[in-house]
C-alpha cells in the first residue's frame, strides 16, 4: 500500500489514518457467502469488488504485496533499458497493486500491524527498485553522472519515511506533506510519458521531495516545542537562580560571622551596659540567690594563670 499502511481505499489512493485504526484479527473467519453478504463499511465493502474477490479465492495481502515488489523490480528494469511506456505501464499496475493489499487485508479480516510492517519495508523496497532503474538508464547515457539524481530523490524519500516514524514512535504527527510517495510515483511517470523533459522534471521532483521532508520536519518541531517552555523564560529562570544563589552564598557567610561577634564576651558586656538599671539589678539578685558568682573573663584567664603556676612550683604558696 501507499507510504506503508495498509487500510487504504483504492479509489482514494491516499495514506490511510494509522496502523492501530486497523481492526485486530477475527477469530472466526466467515465463509465465502457470509463475506459477500456483509453489509458496507464491515469487512467487504460494495466497492472493493476486486479486493472481494481475491479474498474468496484465498489471495493473501501479503502475497499482493510480494507481487507488488516484484513488479517494481520489472519496472525498474524497463526504465534502465529505456522502454519509458512499459515502465509507465508497470508502474500504473505497481500502484494499483499497493492499494490493493490493504482492501484484501480488509476483506478477509487480516489486517494487522505486522503486515502493515510488512507492507511499509516492500514500498521501501519497491522505491529503491523503481528509482535504482532510473540510475542505471543514465549510468548507461551520455551523461552517466545524471545518476546522482535519482539516488537523491531515493534518499531524501527515506528521510521522509524515517520522519513520521519517529516522530510517531515520541507520540508526535508527522503525516501529509507536498510529495508524499503517491504523488512522487505519480510525478515519475509524468517524468516517464514526457521523457524529452525526462531531467528536469526529476530535478523538480527532487526539490519538492526536499520541501515535503522540511515541512514534516518543521511539524515535529513545533509540537516538540510547544511540549517545553519558551528559551526567553527558561534563560530567565536560569539567570534569576543564579542571582539568587550567589545572593545567599554572599550573605550566609556574613550572618555567620555577625552572629559569631554577637557572642563575643566585649559585645556582650556593651549590650549589657545598655540594658536599664532594674533588669541589671534582677540579674543580680538572681545570681546571689543561686549563689552563682559571676567572673569577667579577665578574672578568669589570671585564676587560670595563677593555677597553673602553683601545679608547676607547688611549695611557692606556703
Amino acid at each position: 500500500m501507499i507510504d506503508g499502511h495498509r487500510g487504504q481505499s483504492a479509489a482514494s489512493g491516499i495514506e490511510d489514518a494509522a496502523v492501530d485504526d486497523q481492526v485486530a484479527p477475527i477469530p472466526e473467519p466467515a465463509p465465502p457467502a457470509a463475506l459477500a453478504a456483509k453489509v458496507p463499511g464491515r469487512g467487504i465493502r460494495t466497492g472493493f469488488g476486486v479486493g472481494a474477490r481475491l479474498a474468496r479465492h484465498g489471495v493473501t495481502a501479503n502475497e499482493v504485496t510480494v507481487v507488488g515488489m516484484v513488479l517494481a523490480g520489472v519496472t525498474g528494469v524497463a526504465i534502465g533499458l529505456g522502454h519509458f511506456w512499459i515502465g509507465v505501464v508497470l508502474l500504473t499496475v505497481g500502484g494499483l497493486m499497493d492499494t490493493l493489499d490493504g482492501v484484501v487485508a480488509k476483506a478477509a479480516g487480516t489486517a494487522s500491524k505486522k503486515g502493515a510492517f510488512f507492507d511499509s519495508v516492500a514500498d521501501r523496497v519497491s522505491d529503491g527498485l523503481i528509482f535504482g532503474g532510473v540510475a542505471w538508464y543514465f549510468a548507461s547515457g551520455i551523461h552517466p553522472r545524471l545518476a546522482v539524481l535519482p539516488f537523491a530523490i531515493f534518499g531524501v524519500s527515506a528521510v521522509i519515511s524515517y520522519e513520521r516514524a519517529k516522530a510517531e514512535s515520541l507520540g508526535y504527527d508527522a503525516k501529509g506533506g507536498l510529495m508524499e510517495r503517491a504523488e512522487r510515483l505519480i510525478l515519475l511517470g509524468v517524468a516517464l510519458v514526457l521523457h524529452v523533459i525526462f531531467v528536469p522534471v526529476l530535478g523538480l521532483l527532487l526539490a519538492l521531495t526536499v520541501f515535503t521532508a522540511a515541512q514534516r520536519f518543521a511539524k515535529v518541531w513545533r509540537q516538540a516545542s510547544a511540549e517545553t517552555a519558551s528559551p526567553a523564560a527558561v534563560r530567565g529562570a536560569w539567570r534569576r537562580g543564579r542571582v539568587e544563589s550567589r545572593w545567599q552564598s554572599w550573605r550566609q557567610p556574613r550572618a555567620n560571622g555577625a552572629r559569631r561577634r554577637a557572642t563575643t564576651p566585649s559585645r556582650v558586656r556593651a549590650r549589657r551596659r545598655d540594658e536599664p538599671l532594674g533588669v541589671r539589678l534582677r540579674r543580680v539578685l538572681a545570681s546571689e540567690r543561686t549563689g552563682i558568682r559571676r567572673v569577667s573573663p579577665r578574672a578568669e584567664r589570671r585564676s587560670l594563670v595563677i593555677g597553673s603556676a602553683r601545679r608547676r612550683h607547688p611549695g611557692t604558696d606556703s
